[in-house]
């Protein structure tokens, strides 16, 4: 019966801990990276602030060390993955015509695991000493013979919780998009976001598991006493810069790939014109995922790997530049001959192109092994890295976020604020990082605290530290356009642009509660606009209007990732001496950790043991705008 199962409605803050709605979940998501963005943003500004001048104080090279480990940690980790998991929550879902991912309570979870790993490594700071150790963390730099703090602890069990909710998070994505597409919709059909969404969550689930062995043995190492990495010991410190790259090239990929997904989708919009060379897209797309696991050892070329490792790991670097310049023709050629509008969200995507290109030759730079032997470790490597992940990334989520931010909030940011935006932000990028190339050329080393004066570094530092304040002042103008919005009444068309391409555009802004009344018809590439082509105003219905099941909130995804975060503080301080002997009986015995896991696998069982059937909207109850909690 349709009727037999109540309706579990929470209110105020209980709704947002207990969704299991995708475009709530989006919303946490964005939320939770803008804090954490904010967070790794200020520890820019710091590190900024001290380079500003030779010989500078501002910081003691200790703090300085821990700016640099955090802010690299934070924005890779915890500012700019959740933002991406955030529009992929948002969107996918709708591009494939599904009413919500394949399973909403592990999507629940993966967004809890992660915010709770994150708040557990930005403890750091309160609780004895942030890492210090670079992002990286290379050991011996990480072992507690030289972090003896708990910083580097932080690091490995923050990371470890916090890429657990990543790893879901992708097998959930590929399990939506694998089995929840609309009727027609076949891989060929898929919007280009939706395939790097696809190919992304195939390179976490590869990729993340390494770094999770990696972070268990240097965990192992620090708390437990092992020696995988300690050379008096038979350990290999190398073996960590293996197992740290294996996963963390491939991370760059699943950080720009869905930035290249957002500028497919943007630029044809507005140009009005369909993508240039879509099977080439997909296809170019899928090898820049097979590539990227087969090049960690570029980050590797002076740690003397010998001759043949570097030739191979050079050439198969250098190939990654031909799927990625398939892409960026194509972006040039959808432009061409188009009626392009020039939106706050496509000056992100226009302006994305050229300056990923710049990011993308240094790199074939550095892919060169004798010449890397010369940048490495300066900043011409940072200028590099920069240049692939703000000027790539970053202006890409900007994009995103201005396109689809009136189908996730049914508002339209303000056009002028967001063309502010972009100015101050590009131009603050290009001061910052473009002398950074030089200064790199000069022989200014990375990580180093402060410099003598009458170098020739002086006064590029100056421009540089001034360009990052402007980059922080576009960031505030993003956010006074967010507040301003906001207090706009809800009045967004469906399709805000009038020329949306894709299915997220044909139902309301912001979408139902259960997306689509009935499940789309999809008749070829473009599907909404081949409907409106074919002078349609809507999609056409693949099936009758019927009850629309709808699965149950619930806490158990945050009392899972509570009890996770309460086990990983007990391991962490498990060998402590608190001068109390409460204290030390509750985490010496390892009682912390255990009341812990028992708050975790309690869940688990009551999630196990109880059928939760969920509920259903009936025809009746819906209307256009869907039932809203």
């Amino acid at each position: 019966m349709a009727h037999a199962h109540s309706v579990k409605r929470y209110r105020g803050l209980m709704d947002w801990i207990t969704t299991v709605d995708h475009k709530k979940i989006a919303i946490l998501y964005l939320i939770a990276g803008g804090f954490f963005f904010g967070i790794g943003g200020i520890e820019a500004i710091l590190i900024r602030i001290q380079l500003m001048k030779p010989m500078n104080n501002f910081v003691s090279a200790q703090v300085f060390n821990e700016l640099i480990t955090m802010h690299g940690t934070t924005m890779i980790f915890l500012g700019v993955m959740p933002i991406i998991f955030a529009i992929m929550n948002a969107v996918v879902p709708l591009q494939i015509g599904a009413r919500d991912v394949a399973f909403p309570f592990v999507n629940a979870l993966g967004f809890w695991t992660f915010l709770f790993g994150g708040l557990l490594l930005n403890l750091s700071w309160i609780m004895g000493g942030a890492p210090d150790a670079g992002w990286t963390s290379y050991t011996p730099l990480s072992s507690s013979e030289y972090s003896g703090t708990h910083g580097v602890d932080f690091y490995t069990i923050g990371l470890q919780i916090a890429g657990l909710g990543t790893l879901i998070g992708g097998i959930n994505f590929l399990a939506t998009i694998i089995t929840m597409r609309a009727p027609g919709m076949s891989y060929m059909r898929m919007p280009m976001f939706t395939w790097t969404t696809f190919i992304t969550s195939a390179i976490i689930l590869f990729a993340f598991p390494a770094i999770t062995v990696g972070l268990v043995l240097l965990t192992f190492d620090r708390i437990l006493g092992a020696n995988f990495f300690d050379v008096a010991n038979g350990g290999n410190p190398v073996l960590w810069q293996h197992i740290f790259w294996i996963f963390g090239h491939p991370e760059v990929y699943i950080l720009i790939l869905p930035a290249f997904g957002i500028i497919s989708e943007v630029i044809p919009t507005f140009a009005r014109k369909r993508l240039f060379g879509y099977s080439s897209m997909v296809f170019a797309t899928i090898l820049i995922a097979f590539l990227g696991f087969m090049v960690w050892a570029h980050h590797m070329f002076t740690t003397g790997l010998g001759n043949v490792a570097n030739a191979l790991f050079s050439i198969s670097t250098m190939l990654i530049a031909v799927p990625t310049g398939i892409k960026i023709f194509n972006w040039l050629f959808t432009m061409w001959g188009g009626q392009i509008r020039f939106t706050a969200a496509n000056l992100f995507a226009v302006g994305f192109v050229p300056t990923f290109v710049m990011g993308g030759v240094t790199g074939v730079m550095l892919a060169s092994a004798p010449a890397d032997f010369q940048f490495h470790d300066t900043y011409f490597v940072v200028a590099h890295f920069h240049y692939v992940i703000v000027g790539g990334l970053v202006l890409g989520l900007f994009s995103g976020l201005h396109y689809w931010w009136p189908k996730m909030f049914g508002r339209i940011l303000s056009e002028t604020l967001g063309k502010w935006t972009f100015w101050t932000f590009m131009i603050g990028f290009q001061l910052t990082f473009f002398v950074q190339h030089f200064l790199g050329l000069m022989g200014m080393q990375r990580r180093i605290v402060t410099y003598l004066p009458n170098q020739d570094f002086d006064l590029l530092n100056l421009v540089s530290s001034i360009g990052a304040f402007l980059m922080g002042v576009g960031v505030i103008l993003f956010l006074v356009n967010i507040v301003i919005t906001t207090r706009k009444p809800v009045d967004a068309p469906n399709d805000p642009w009038e020329d949306g391409r894709t299915l997220e555009w044909s139902i309301p802004s912001p979408p139902p509660e259960y997306n689509f009344k009935q499940t789309p018809l999809v008749r070829g590439i473009d599907a909404y606009w081949k409907e409106k082509m074919a002078g349609h105003t809507e999609m056409t219905p693949a099936e009758p209007v019927g009850s629309i099941h709808m699965p149950s909130a619930t806490p158990l995804p945050f009392v899972m990732s509570v009890g996770i975060f309460i086990a990983g503080l007990g391991l962490m301080f498990s060998k402590d001496d608190f001068g109390n002997a409460f204290m030390n009986g509750l985490f010496n015995n390892y009682i912390v950790v255990i009341v812990g896991l028992l708050i975790t696998f309690g869940a688990m069982a009551l999630r196990s043991l109880y059928d939760d059937h969920g509920w259903h909207i009936e025809p009746e109850d819906q209307d256009e705008k869907g039932v809203r909690t």
